[in-house]
This record gives structure tokens, C-alpha cells and sequence, in this order.
């Protein structure tokens, strides 16, 4: 895996608000995000960046009000199409968008970047997606496609900066000094269960193959007394991620948790102090691995 390459982001932000309106442009690149909450939309439609040609998401929860739901399309321009959404799509609540500077991006290119994004999106399930079907990716030259991978990129890396972290598929290890390292394994056991796994940058990744408790091993009030664990671990079942035997479930993928303690919680079917209940090979656990490292 590549090391990745430091960069800067200058964040404007236009009206004063910090969750208002933000202009976000990155160091050596063309693009330029803009990201708002739907209520603003209606007074800050008539801005330029709205009259570009770009490739946007939306944002929000779905109708059960768990759910964190994405929604990406492109627009040539961007307006008459969030214009229609902010008059039909009820769940999102804030959009970013990206365009580029005069003649810099067409319709073709926007939809490469539509399709490319849909795909990583439901690949990595790490939210639900609210498009009906993946769209044909257009035919590009081998110059054009070139320059999109490159502008694509680009995006990926900024979203998670700017807290979307709905197409990052979990990382198999993470840089380190200029040099890559095996991260150290994990496993969470219990109910008859096993699971392995590992911390990166992006949160605790659960590898493939891992088990889980079936149905039967969650604790009833996880629900009621845990219910950010109950979503995720629903959310999962929905979208494949986690697929039952009859008796567990099992991991078809990788999946990245944003900690241990709601990685090992899915797993176990109750609360998890995840720096406890996850262990190395020689049976030491999180906690006293990193409370190791930090005396180093």
C-alpha cells in the first residue's frame, strides 16, 4: 500500500457560520468542495459554484432515524438536479458537492465520478445508500479517464477530512515513518464466537471471516439499553456484511467500527469494553498494549 501524501486544505468558511456554508479547496488541485446544510440552499442557490457542472452527495438519516443514508448523483449543472431534491428526497440534511474550474469538467466526467463513487459506496456498506441502481459508467479517453482517476482521488481523500466516511474500505495496514507495518492481530472470543482484528487509522477493522453471536446471544435490552450497537449491528445483517449460519453470523468482508468497544459489542451481542475484550496472541489486551506503547 502506497504511503500516503501530506496535503492542506483551505476551508472558507463564506458566511461566518462554522456549520454553515463552506467553500473547501485542496493544495495543487483544480476541485472545489461546497458543503451546506439543506436549510441554507434556497438563499445560496444562485452562487457560481451552483451553476458548474459537478458530482454531489447528500446527507442524512433514514426514515427510521438511525440510519446514516447517502445519496450521490451529478448535475451539469448541480442546481436544477438539488433543486428537485430539496422539493422531493426528505432524508438528507446537508450536501456536498464538487466542481472544478471553467471547462475543467463535462457530463461524461461527472458521470465516471457518479458511477466510480456508487460503487465504492456499496462496496464498503458503511452507510445506507439511497440510489435505486448503479449507472452505466461512460465510455472516456484514456487521457480524460486518467485525469478523473487522479481528480477521484482527490475526493476520497478530502471526504473523511470533511467527516464523510461512507467509501473508505478498511485499511490493511497503515503507514508508518515512510515504511508500512503488520498491525498487531486481535481476537475478541466469547458465547462461543471468534473474532479477529486489528486498529488502523480509520477506526478497528474486523476482518472476514470473523463470527458473531446469531440472534439468540444478544442480550434482550440491547435495544432499549444499547441502541447505537442495535443499529449498527442491524445495519449490518440489512446490507450483508454480517450473513447468519443458523447458528452465528460471519463476516463476508472486512469492516472498519469507529472503536473496538462497538466492534467487540456487535460481536458478543452485549456491552464491550473493547480495550479489555480484544487480546494479542500472548493474551494481553488492548489496553495494556497501547498503555506499553505510550511508555515507550
Amino acid at each position: 500500500m502506497a504511503v500516503p501524501t501530506p496535503f492542506s486544505l483551505r476551508i472558507f468558511v463564506a458566511d461566518g457560520d462554522p456549520d454553515g456554508l463552506r467553500l473547501v479547496e485542496r493544495s495543487n488541485w483544480v476541485g472545489k468542495g461546497v458543503i451546506f446544510p439543506r436549510t441554507l440552499f434556497p438563499e445560496i442557490k444562485t452562487r457560481g459554484e451552483f451553476g458548474q457542472t459537478g458530482v454531489y452527495l447528500l446527507l442524512g438519516l433514514a426514515e427510521d432515524g438511525a440510519n446514516e443514508t447517502i445519496y450521490i448523483g451529478e448535475g451539469d449543472p448541480v442546481r436544477p438536479r438539488l433543486e428537485s431534491h430539496f422539493a422531493k428526497k426528505e432524508f438528507w440534511t446537508r450536501a456536498v458537492f464538487f466542481v472544478a474550474g471553467s471547462g475543467q469538467l463535462n457530463k461524461a466526467h461527472v458521470q465516471f465520478l457518479e458511477s466510480q463513487l456508487i460503487k465504492r459506496a456499496t462496496a464498503a456498506k458503511r452507510v445506507l445508500l439511497d440510489n435505486g441502481n448503479v449507472p452505466t459508467e461512460p465510455s472516456l479517453s484514456e487521457a480524460d479517464r486518467a485525469d478523473m482517476e487522479v481528480f477521484l482521488i482527490n475526493m476520497l481523500s478530502m471526504l473523511p477530512v470533511l467527516g464523510i466516511q461512507a467509501f473508505e474500505s478498511p485499511a490493511t495496514a497503515t503507514p508508518a515513518r515512510g515504511r508500512e507495518y503488520a498491525p498487531t492481530r486481535l481476537t475478541c472470543r466469547g458465547k462461543g464466537v471468534l473474532a479477529t482484528g486489528h486498529e488502523t487509522t480509520q477506526g478497528f477493522v474486523v476482518k472476514a471471516d470473523s463470527e458473531a453471536v446469531g440472534d439468540q446471544g444478544v442480550v434482550p435490552s440491547m435495544k432499549v439499553n444499547l441502541p447505537s450497537v442495535y443499529r449498527t449491528r442491524q445495519l449490518l445483517i440489512e446490507n450483508g456484511v454480517l450473513q447468519s449460519d443458523g447458528k452465528r453470523f460471519k463476516f463476508s468482508q472486512d469492516y472498519t467500527f469507529t472503536s473496538p468497544s462497538l466492534a467487540a459489542a456487535v460481536i458478543l451481542g452485549h456491552s464491550s469494553n473493547g480495550r479489555i475484550d480484544w487480546k494479542d496472541a500472548h493474551g494481553k489486551t488492548l489496553k495494556e498494549l497501547q498503555t506499553a506503547q505510550a511508555e515507550v
